[in-house]
């Protein structure tokens, strides 16, 4: 928990960008019957309760707080090959940096497996190699602030309406994505060690160096 806070605590360092990820899954609804639109004034948008299932979808959402960069890329599935690409992305967002400080929970699939798997082991190493991972401790997911970030796209983007596809859902992502970057949306960050020391009642503990 002290290796993402004290990480967090740091100033902006734009040779060490401090990104945030997480996916949210996503269940594909379309509407059974057309609504009725409410196109002038004083009639009330309608929807009927019956609904058509499309299957799953998943969003991964990641972050760059202090600098209000997102990334935000729809997939089938979480599985290790798109794990794969999402990191790829971010790396290839940040070129020529020192190394990326990567915070994410402990998924299976959030390791240099998956990319040596998915682009062979000097590829994957490669890209892994610009990473810098921190991993939340279990049960604490809370601590990574891309949680935030789902939390802001549930409501900002998807909202309540219904998404029946995986192409409407990229491109509503995408739009989104676009409109956070231009704004530069950040995130405020304020728990710091000084307030978990207080907060779980302990002084101090032995650093342990995350494992890569």
């Amino acid at each position: 928990m002290e290796d993402v806070l004290t990480l967090y605590e740091k100033p902006l360092n734009r040779e060490e960008p401090v990104v945030c990820l997480d996916e949210k899954p996503v269940q594909l609804l379309d509407d059974a019957r057309d609504p009725i639109l409410a196109d002038r004034p004083g009639t009330i948008f309608k929807r009927d309760y019956e609904y058509v299932r499309g299957g799953t979808a998943n969003v991964f959402c990641a972050v760059e707080p202090k600098a209000g960069q997102h990334f935000t890329r729809v997939t089938k599935n979480r599985k290790g090959p798109e794990f794969a690409k999402m990191v790829s992305r971010i790396a290839r967002a940040y070129p020529e940096r020192k190394t990326i400080h990567l915070v994410m929970d402990n998924l299976s699939t959030h390791s240099k497996k998956s990319l040596t798997d998915f682009y062979g082991a000097k590829k994957g190493e490669k890209i892994w190699d610009k990473f810098t991972p921190h991993y939340t401790p279990k049960h604490a997911s809370w601590l990574d602030q891309a949680e935030i970030e789902i939390g802001m796209f549930s409501h900002q983007c998807l909202g309540k309406d219904r998404i029946g596809n995986i192409p409407a859902l990229r491109k509503r992502a995408s739009a989104w994505n676009r409109r956070m970057n231009a704004q530069h949306r950040k995130i405020n960050w304020r728990f710091t060690v000084t307030d978990a020391r207080k907060k779980f009642r302990y002084k101090s503990v032995e650093f342990i160096k995350p494992r890569h």
